[in-house]
């Protein structure tokens, strides 16, 4: 029976790791599929699974698990930039820059009550507190990142993923009950609030409009599109033109006419300018036409287009087609010739058949394409961030230079490729499926790594230590700056409490708070507001605790 006890006890064999973690991961995800009053914790369960085996003596090398559990790090929080790269920018615009600083103080707030915790309780070490405060706002990647910190000092201490345990189930009890108590505390009616968000007007510059009209202007009666566009001083697209009973799609020079039918297609903002100016919307059957034409989407997969703009393309001139918006990543935009391609986009092209036969050729069109992951694009930027995070960054009045590490680093070059990538040529896209397989491999090892490690100490330090008074800290670390920024954002900023409900969620990073908050509201809302903060808070998360150690150690 020796192959059994290596099996189960070696930790140097690599067949007792391989099935430990094995064992870890696929128990804490299944534990973590189930509920507790409609919450649940998800692959955290692989945590606490891990801090069960670890308790009981399954564990393995040392510089094996600190392997697995940073290179588990690296791929989570790379296909984490590479998700919010294309929209970290774009997310500071408008609305989204009153979002962003709301969620910047909550992250403020958050690392001031925990520092206010340390300096007032000298029982507690730093690191231990920083682990605290990542269970209270259920960050795992910026456990990580601190963890990785903490490997550029000689610590010995208490393992921080035990404060982290320690908070964050209550964490995540913590930031619903702050969007409840919110709710009672302002006295919002949900009702009310539904029939604000539908009259809310919101920034919808980049949103496709369509326009059926009639010309009736006689002042521009037998002038050329092109002059057209000139008059109105606005972008739009003619994809089709009904004259004397014919059908066909206009070109630069194509002459309107008092009574012509025009299908248009700009923004929503110029909508109102570009109907006033050419005429009134009608009720058009395009269907009924001599000329047989297809509105087609068409897939973007070929490298070469990546980056390129629209316009450059010149698909009028060349193919005799019109493309009328672009679908990226589930959402519609106009078709300005400025826009930027890149692969994944789909192309709304309307011409004749062989025509748009063609543009799908020099397009890609083959689904296949976006099958295969881009292997490249994903080594060769954790190579970078691996290079950016090492680099030690002076700042004045610091003792010792900081650096991102190995959690910070990967995370902003992911970010830069996922936004500007095009520039050299990096095709980015990757299947949401493909990304998300990814990211929970990576988060999965990295959890069953701090659990085994974290897990010899973990009973003593609850049943006979401090963890108690961890769960209590980490209690108020969540509930009392999501409670200030809560009252703050509904009095003052008047956001509505459904985006409200997201920005709380979003600025912990929390998907079972989205949930909660999804389930209730019965709109998109929560997830805009989720989606407009989480990309900056993530950054910032993960950057906050290795500034936090590096700078007070």
């Amino acid at each position: 029976m020796n192959w059994l006890e290596t099996l189960l006890w070696d930790p140097a064999s690599v067949a007792h790791i391989v099935c430990l973690y094995a064992f870890v991961i696929s128990i804490g995800v299944l534990l973590g599929k189930i509920k507790i009053f409609g919450i649940s914790l998800g692959v955290t369960f692989v945590l606490f699974t891990g801090i069960l085996m670890g308790h009981f003596g399954f564990t393995g090398e040392t510089h094996i698990l600190h392997f697995i559990r940073e290179f588990g790090l690296i791929l989570f929080v790379f296909c984490i930039g590479l998700q919010v790269g294309p929209s970290f920018f774009s997310s500071f615009k408008k609305g989204g820059m009153t979002l962003n600083m709301l969620a910047v103080g909550i992250v403020i707030l958050n690392i001031a009550v925990a520092l206010g915790i340390y300096f007032l309780d000298g029982r507690i070490d730093l690191p231990m507190i920083v682990g605290i405060l990542y269970g209270a706002v259920t960050n795992t990647p910026g456990l990580g990142a601190a963890q990785e910190a903490l490997n550029q000092f000689s610590y010995t201490g208490e393992p921080i993923a035990l404060g982290y345990a320690c908070a964050y189930p209550l964490g995540v009890v913590g930031i619903i009950g702050s969007i409840i108590a919110v709710r009672y505390i302002c006295r919002i009616n949900l009702k009310k609030e539904e029939e604000a968000l539908t009259t809310q007007v919101s920034d919808i510059k980049h949103l496709p409009h369509m326009l059926h009209l009639e010309v009736r202007n006689e002042s521009i009666d037998g002038k050329k599109l092109i002059r057209i566009k000139e008059l109105l001083g606005r972008s739009f697209v003619c994809s089709r033109i009904r004259h004397d009973g014919h059908v066909s799609i206009p070109d630069q020079r194509t002459e309107f006419h008092t009574g012509d039918q025009v299908f248009i297609v700009c923004s929503e903002e110029d909508a109102e300018a570009i109907t006033a100016f050419i005429g009134k919307e009608i009720k058009v059957d395009w269907e009924k036409q001599d000329m047989p034409m297809v509105s087609r989407r068409i897939l973007v997969t070929k490298s070469e287009i990546n980056g390129k703009k629209l316009g450059s393309l010149h698909f009028r001139n060349m193919y005799g087609v019109n493309v009328t918006r672009v679908n990226r990543s589930g959402m519609d935009l106009f078709a300005d010739p400025n826009l930027i391609l890149q692969v994944g986009d789909r192309v709304m092209v309307v011409g004749q058949q062989d025509a748009v036969e063609r543009v799908a050729g020099v397009l890609g069109n083959q689904l296949k394409r976006l099958d295969t992951p881009n292997i490249v694009t994903i080594f060769v930027g954790i190579f970078l961030g691996i290079l950016l995070g090492s680099l030690p960054i002076a700042f004045p009045g610091m003792p010792t230079p900081v650096k991102l590490g190995l959690a910070g680093g990967p995370l902003v070059v992911a970010i830069l490729i996922g936004r500007f990538g095009h520039k050299l040529k990096l095709v980015t896209y990757t299947t949401m499926s493909a990304n998300l397989m990814l990211r929970e491999i990576g988060i999965v090892l990295f959890l069953a790594s701090v659990g085994i490690e974290a897990g010899q100490h973990f009973v003593q330090t609850v049943v006979n230590g401090d963890g108690l008074l961890y769960v209590g800290y980490g209690f108020l670390i969540t509930v009392i700056p999501l409670l200030i920024i809560g009252i703050i954002a509904r009095f003052y900023y008047k956001v509505n409490y459904f985006t409200l409900m997201g920005l709380i969620a979003g600025s912990n990073t929390d998907p079972p708070a989205l949930a909660y908050a999804n389930q209730t509201s019965g709109n998109d809302a929560p997830s805009v507001g989720y989606s407009t903060v989480y990309p900056l808070t993530m950054f910032l998360r993960i950057l906050a605790g290795q500034m936090i150690l590096l700078t007070m150690i």
